[in-house]
This record gives structure tokens, sequence and C-alpha cells, in this order.
């Protein structure tokens, strides 16, 4: 079992930290979120209240002490881009070349692609990773949630003198199926195995039923990284894929070692999660609203960035027999009021407005909704901008809400946006 707890010299994890370059990977679609994601990259996709899924990796990369960071973006990445210029920008000021972060749009610099793959994303940046030359360079997935300390991850990897370490996760096998690279490793943690969303996963040794997953998180030593997406990209046939190409063709011949996500105090499997698909969303978001959330958001010494807007402090207005202004269980962020009406479990995003005599229970509601007089909202994801005319009722009756054009999932969860509503947007999602 590896040691999560590395007394590595805290000079040596800094010299590393200052030596590492990272590029965290951010141009993907997400189309598992249908509708959510027609507008908006996963990355840029609204999180937790007032956050962004991609502010998880880059509060765990400023909190590690890496401060280069590199964001390479694509698709629809207009109000991702305008999130990082607003909520990030402060950190390159008056910092230099040492410390930044940098917009790293795909731009056709190398074949006139687009970026064909997540080892072809960072074959068309080797000219911007050679201009900060790196000692190690740490690939990072924009689009999950999670805290993780990188610094440990940079100690192990140069300890065991590896030329490329993943980051995993131990997983239910059916959870892992069909969705995530699996690896198999040997008693020293090195990978004998990789298998790129298999339907069949294979189990960990005296495990039964739990697989190594990848976070999609890769730490290379930038020169090997040079070598093996050159390579890839010469290759025919391939699809640029680190997952699919490139980690299969080397862990026979190169040290390509696994690193566990664990909680640094339990030693125990720490928090992860993928929120691809729409279930997978709401289920992460309703997490955040129970009595001890096992992702804190409160954490002062682990603090989660993002772009703070300038709002009023959230109002519930009325009270009245019938006509009540009130929230049980519940996140209510800056700006929304919640005038007589009722929430219960469930987590409202800035700007939202609830009118009177209206109950949104178990439903998360993102910014700028407004949900009119005598609505009823269960177990729904309404997306931003949303408007919810008066007497709307909405996952009461799962065939009534197919009938009017929502997306109803296998787990009963409705998604509403403002296009179903037959409405347009003046603002950027």
């Amino acid at each position: 079992m590896i040691d999560q707890n590395l007394k590595a010299d805290a000079r040596f994890v800094s010299r590393l930290t200052r030596d590492t370059l990272v590029l965290i990977l951010a141009g993907g679609q997400g189309s598992r979120l249908h509708e959510l994601t027609t507008w908006r990259a996963k990355p840029g996709l609204h999180f937790g209240g007032k956050f962004r899924i991609i502010d998880f990796a880059l509060s765990n990369c400023i909190n590690s002490g890496l401060r280069r960071i590199g964001v390479l973006t694509q698709y629809k990445a207009h109000s991702l881009i305008r999130h990082l210029l607003n909520g990030w920008s402060w950190f390159q000021s008056g910092r230099g070349e040492r410390e930044f972060v940098e917009i790293l749009p795909a731009s056709q610099r190398v074949g006139g692609e687009w970026y064909r793959g997540t080892a072809d994303a960072v074959y068309q940046n080797l000219d911007i990773i050679r201009t900060h030359g790196p000692k190690l360079t740490l690939v990072l997935a924009g689009d999950h949630i999670y805290k993780m300390d990188y610094g440990p991850l940079l100690a192990y990897h140069a300890e065991i003198e590896a030329d490329m370490t993943i980051c995993c996760i131990e997983m239910p096998l059916e959870e892992a199926a069909g969705e995530f690279g699996v690896m198999t490793v040997d008693e020293d943690w090195r990978i004998i195995g990789f298998d790129e969303k298999p339907e069949k996963p294979n189990p960990i040794p005296g495990k039964p039923g739990i697989c190594l997953a990848s976070m999609g998180n890769y730490l290379f030593n930038t020169e090997f990284l040079y070598e093996q997406v050159i390579k890839d990209a010469d290759t025919p046939g391939t699809q640029h894929d680190f997952g699919r190409n490139v980690i299969p063709s080397i862990i026979d011949d190169y040290q390509v070692y696994a690193y566990p996500l664990r909680d640094p105090e339990t030693n125990e499997q720490a928090y992860w999660r993928d929120v691809g698909t729409l279930d997978a969303f709401w289920e992460a978001n309703m997490e955040l609203v129970s009595l001890t959330p096992q992702l804190n958001l409160y954490d002062k010494v682990w603090p989660i960035y993002t772009h703070q807007v300038q709002l009023p402090p959230a109002k519930f207005v009325w009270d009245e027999p019938g006509r009540r202004g009130e929230a049980f269980q519940s996140m209510v962020s800056g700006g929304c009021v919640i005038s007589g009406s009722t929430v219960r479990r469930s987590l409202l995003f800035s700007n939202c407005y609830v009118h009177s005599y209206s109950t949104v229970t178990e439903s998360v509601i993102l910014p700028e909704t407004d949900i009119g007089e005598n609505c009823t909202i269960n177990r729904a994801i309404i997306d931003r901008g949303t408007i919810v005319p008066p007497g709307t009722e909405i996952g009461v009756d799962q065939e009534a809400d197919r009938e009017r054009g929502f997306r109803v999932t296998s787990k009963g969860i409705t998604l509403v946006t403002p296009d179903m509503m037959g409405q347009q947007l003046h603002f950027t999602r």
C-alpha cells in the first residue's frame, strides 16, 4: 500500500512544485449531460451553489503550491473563458512568468487541426510547454469534483523515479464498466495493464467487485511526455488519446505507476465525483445539503476559489399562515429571494427568485432562475435563466414532463432549460 503521508522534506516538495507545469484539459463537451452542455463546456458548468466545475482543479493547484497553470479549451468555451477571466485573472496580476493561469484555446498551431484527443491537445501546445521549461508536467482533467494535495503525488513520483504516474480511485466494477480507464497493478503499484472503458473491468486482487479507475490525472517527466506525444502524433490510426493509445503503449517498457487518491487523515478512499451524467450531477449537488457532506465547502484550510459576483444576501420574505418564505436543509446563494414559498432539501444558485405559494423540493436551481407563483418543483434540475410560469408542475408527473419536451432521466430527475420553455437568454451561460 502506498503511504499517503510521505515525510518528504518540505523544501524538496516546494522545489518540485516550482519545477512543475500544470495543463488542465477543459475542452470536453460532456454529451451525457445533454442540454446542460448544449451551450457550455462541461468544466464551465455550475456546481455547488456558486462554483464552476473547473474551480476544483484550479483550487487544488493553488492550494498545492502549483502556480504555473494552462487551461486547454475547445468546445463552446465562451462562458468558461469569461469565468476564467473574471474569476482567475487576479492570480496572474503582478506575478510575472512564475505564476499564472493561462488560457490555451485550440488554435490550430500544428497541422491546422482542432484538438483530436487528450494527447493531441498536449502535443499541439508543446511549443508553450518548452517555453516554460518544466521538469514535470501534470495533466489534469478539468471536469471532476474533488480535493487533492498534489504535493505528495509529486514527491512519490520523484522518489520512485517514475516516468509517468496516474492518479486513480477504487470504484465498484459496475460503476467503472464502460465509463473509466481501468488499471491492473503489481504489488509495488506499477501498472501492468490498462484498459480504456472496458465492459468487464479487472478487479483488484483480494478485493472482488472493486477496480482501480483512472481519474484522468497524469504526471509526466516532461522530456518523457515530449517523446510520447510526438510518437503518438506520428502513429497512423491512433485516436491521440492518453487512455486509449499512449498509456497501453508504454506500460511494458517504462516506469508507469498508479497513485490512489486517499484521505490524508484516514488513509481511506477520498471524495471524488465525475458529474458526467444528469443523475450524477443532481446527486453530487444533493449530497451538499446533507448535515455532514463528504465534500466540505466550508473548509478554511483548503478553500475552493471562484468568481465572486457582488450580490446582496439571500432574503426570505412574508411570514403569515400559508405564505411564509422558508428553506429547510438547503443551500441558498446570494441574491436569492424566497418570497412566501418553501424550499426543502434543495440547492439554489445565485439570483434565483421563488414566488409565493410555490414549493421546491430536492432540486438544483441554477443561477438567474425565476419560479412563478403556485409552482411545484420536485427532483429537478432547472438550468440557468429559466423562467418557470405560474402554476407550473415539474417532477410531479414524469409522463407529462416528457410530453412538454422536458428531459426525464432513468432515475426520475427532470431537466428543464430555457430552450425547452421556448425562451431566449440575453447573457452568457
